[in-house]
Order: C-alpha cells, then sequence, then structure tokens
C-alpha cells in the first residue's frame, strides 16, 4: 500500500504550472466576457437613448401640429363670424351707409400714410374723390353680393 506518492519536482512544476495557466486562462476569459457586456450594456444604453430622443422629437412635432392645427381653426372660426357679423350687419337697416362710411374712412387713413412716407405713386386722377371710390367700392361688393345670391328660374 502506498500512503505517500511525491512526485518528482519536474512533475510538480509542470502541474502548478498548469494549473496556473488554467486559472490565467479563466481570467482572461472572465476580463473578456466582462469587456464584451460593458460594450453591450453601453450600446443598449445609447439605442435606448437614441429611441427616447427621437419618441420625444417625435411627441414634440405631433403636440405643435396639432397646437397648430387647433390655431387655425379657431382663427377660421372667428374670422368665419366675424364675416357673418359684418354681412348681417351691412344687411340691416343702414348697414351699407355704414359700411360707406368705414371705407372712406379707411380710404382716409390709407392716403394718410402714404404720406408719412418717402413714396413716389402714380395714382388715377379720379382718386382723390373719396365718394367716387366709396362707390366703386361699394358698387363691386354689391356685384359680390348679387353673384353670391342664389337665383331662382319660376
Amino acid at each position: 500500500e502506498i500512503k505517500n506518492l511525491t512526485p518528482p519536482a519536474a512533475i510538480l512544476h509542470s502541474m502548478q504550472a498548469q494549473i496556473t495557466a488554467e486559472r490565467e486562462k479563466r481570467a482572461l476569459i472572465a476580463k473578456s466576457e466582462g469587456q464584451k457586456q460593458e460594450e453591450i450594456n453601453l450600446a443598449e444604453g445609447l439605442k435606448q437613448a437614441d429611441i427616447l430622443k427621437s419618441e420625444g422629437e417625435k411627441a414634440a412635432a405631433i403636440n405643435k401640429a396639432q397646437g397648430d392645427a387647433t390655431a387655425t381653426t379657431t382663427i377660421a372660426d372667428a374670422t368665419a363670424a366675424a364675416v357673418r357679423t359684418v354681412a348681417a350687419a351691412i344687411a340691416s337697416e343702414g348697414g351699407m351707409l355704414a359700411a360707406n362710411l368705414k371705407v372712406a374712412e379707411q380710404y382716409i387713413a390709407a392716403f394718410g400714410n402714404l404720406a408719412k412716407t418717402g413714396n413716389t405713386l402714380i395714382v388715377p386722377s379720379n382718386l382723390t374723390d373719396v365718394a367716387t371710390v366709396v362707390q366703386s367700392a361699394m358698387t363691386i361688393l354689391g356685384q359680390k353680393n348679387a353673384a353670391a345670391q342664389p337665383t331662382t328660374k319660376p
């Protein structure tokens, strides 16, 4: 029966070198796997950050577009209501006289603004007659109203 077997020193040294090499190999593998996982985690983090950033930009663009659409709709509704109110006022008694007055006021204000600036304008001579300009504007307005009225055929 052999109780104690001591291999020669060269074999012990060789066995020790093999064990050390195996440990170093496992350490290198573990280190490289750790580096690999670190790079994967960093790439995944960057990917998620890019996705979240683009989703945020998308949501911001959608919100802006919806806000712009709402603003446009609100302005259009207000303009339509204003046009209906003006049309009703013109159709009421004295409405055409009020429209004539408003056109004359705007005409005078426009000419007043032209006088404040250094513009050179060539205008027809009859533009100095406010009544003629107002009458022309009202004639055009009357023609537009007549064209807009539905015609009934007998």
